[in-house]
């Protein structure tokens, strides 16, 4: 099982990595938070201080087409919001 997904890269999470040293990931929605704090540590090798974790229930989406409407949903998906112990950062873009 992989444990992290995807980090969530958007103008909100980038804000509060530079203010407070907190990052967010798309995780498995088994994984609990020993699981994740693991997993951090192993891919970037930082220590991790707190993590708190939330679940998104997929949203509802309907469109307009020729043949008539199109109901359908998007995926349940679990955050994880990742604070790091002080002196502690990601860096993101290195890779690119």
């Amino acid at each position: 099982m992989s444990v992290i997904l995807k980090p969530i890269i958007t103008e909100k999470m980038t804000q509060m990595g530079e203010k407070l040293n907190r990052y967010g990931f798309k995780v498995d929605k088994r994984a609990n938070k020993l699981q994740i704090k693991k997993a951090i540590k192993d891919i970037y090798g930082v220590e991790v201080a707190d993590i708190n974790t939330m679940v998104y229930r997929g949203k509802s989406k309907t469109r307009y087409s020729k043949s008539g409407f199109i109901n359908g949903k998007s995926n349940n998906y679990k955050k994880a919001i990742v604070t790091l112990a002080k002196g502690e950062t990601i860096d993101f873009y290195s890779n690119i």
